[in-house]
């Protein structure tokens, strides 16, 4: 970037100049607005003071006013002599990158002149969502990126102010809108404020290292990377039987052969993929969040652990499917790939949290909604009543339901009173007992710790997945 000129030179964050496009094509691009530049308050001061003079001098037959009057005049006649007749052009853009919480943003505001009068201010100004922290001294503001930078641009120039900084939330976050102002022909002409719509900036969450080493409860694919209770070819060993029909030859067990004087062959299980659905329960949002260096609100914790349960299974092979518990039912049908992790991606950066006061249960859990060999993830704070009795109701009907406790460990209330720690604590016991009554139910609930939060409730799941039902006759 080369530095603006010497008066600017202290307010400017040195922009990037380059060689503009064609004033003809710019032109082509945005539709000519008759009265683009209106004249300033300078050139009515000029006008005015050298009609004064004039008028003065010819009345009281002074020649020492007209003389006076005439450098005002052939000043302003000689700034106007070239007039510019387009609209300053602005485009703002951005890191067309996948961007992670934590990573480096970068980004450029374009001020680009298509007449042939330079301009000798041009005034831009810009807004940035709170997440996206820029780091230029230019346009980082103590209180927010508003700050307004001046500088000049000559005729058939575009000067690009670089846009440098850190992602620090995920989400959909606005970069802009962003406006300029110019003043030429010596600050008697400004031009009308052109904007430009903000460039959206997709930050993805950062997901934490999560590894589960458990079977799942039930696999009921055709193929896949977990152990089934089905024999079949796979590599898991079931045992040793005696040779029939239809087995492989590779399959002979020769050490067993020769002492059984009989043929005998390895029998293994069958690998199958299995489908888990993640439940996202968006009823309310607890906490206030701190960006990816500080605290973690409900719904960041729930974000950013849907994303890495989703990573795991889907590099694993098996199928994932995302489902919001609110009043907008969004839904990711199941898909495997990592098409579909992308695909998560995108869906998780529209996750809002939003109440409703109607029963839920009907509308997000529809008639052939969720598979009832699925493995049911519910990410909830189980903050809002209903969040229990949706997990009591999915235990009742048959599926493999685990609830991930999502709500922060030191969750202190924003109003205090002088019953603020007794209502406080009286809260804390009622949810403990909630979850105490969720357990006996059949629903483990465990706390988000990262790494391995759900092998230990994953193996009891599979254990009872596994153990003998009884019939009724």
């Amino acid at each position: 970037m080369t530095s603006s000129p010497g008066p600017l030179r202290a307010a400017v964050p040195q922009p990037r100049r380059r060689a503009a496009v064609g004033a003809q094509e710019q032109a082509e691009r945005v539709e000519p607005v008759p009265q683009w530049w209106t004249p300033t308050r300078a050139l009515g001061r000029a006008v005015l003071l050298t009609g004064v003079l004039l008028l003065a001098g010819v009345l009281f037959g002074r020649v020492d006013l007209v003389v006076l009057a005439a450098p005002f005049a052939l000043g302003t006649a000689y700034a106007l002599r070239r007039r510019p007749t387009e609209a300053p052009r602005i485009a703002i853009s951005a890191e067309d990158g996948a961007l992670v919480e934590g990573s480096d943003l970068t980004g450029a505001v374009t001020i680009g002149n298509p007449d042939l009068v330079g301009y000798d201010l041009a005034v831009v100004r810009t807004r940035v969502s709170p997440w996206l922290k820029l780091t230029d001294a230019g346009f980082a503001g103590p209180a927010g990126v508003d700050r307004p930078i001046a500088l000049s641009v000559s005729p058939g120039e575009a000067v690009d102010l670089d846009l440098r900084g850190e992602a620090l939330r995920w989400g959909r976050h606005p970069l802009g809108p962003a406006g300029v102002r110019a003043v030429a022909c010596a600050g008697l002409l400004a031009s009308r404020p052109v904007l430009i719509d903000p460039q959206s900036v997709r930050v993805y969450p950062k997901t934490e290292p999560f590894e589960a080493d458990e079977a799942m409860p039930r696999a009921a694919g055709l193929v896949g990377g977990h152990r089934s209770r089905r024999p079949g070819e796979g590599g898991e060993l079931a045992g040793v039987r005696i040779f029939g029909p239809g087995d492989r030859l590779r399959r002979i067990d020769w050490r067993v052969s020769l002492r059984a004087r009989q043929l005998h062959v390895a029998a293994t299980l069958s690998d199958r993929d299995a489908e888990v659905v993640l439940l996202l329960d968006v009823l309310a949002e607890v906490g206030q969040s701190g960006g990816v260096r500080g605290t973690a609100s409900v719904l960041d914790t729930t974000v950013r652990a849907a994303a890495a349960v989703a990573e795991h299974y889907l590099h694993r092979g098996d199928r994932v499917s995302l489902l919001e518990y609110g009043p907008a039912a969004r839904r990711l049908r199941p898909a495997t790939g990592r098409r579909q992790y992308l695909i998560a991606l995108e869906w998780l950066l529209d996750v809002t949290a939003a109440n409703s006061e109607n029963e839920l249960y009907e509308q997000v859990f529809g008639p052939q909604m969720l598979s009832s060999n699925a493995l049911v993830v519910v990410l909830t704070p189980l903050v809002d009543p209903r969040s229990a009795a949706m997990l009591a109701r999915l235990a009742r009907s048959g599926r493999f339901v685990v609830a991930v406790d999502t709500l922060p460990e030191v969750t202190t209330p924003s109003r205090r009173g002088p019953w603020t720690e007794v209502a406080h604590r009286l809260w804390r016991l009622d949810r403990e007992n909630t979850i105490g009554q969720l357990r006996e139910h059949g629903v483990p609930v465990v706390a988000w710790a990262g790494a391995g939060s759900l092998d230990l409730v994953l193996r009891d799941v599979a254990r009872l997945a596994s153990a003998p039902r009884a019939v009724g006759r």
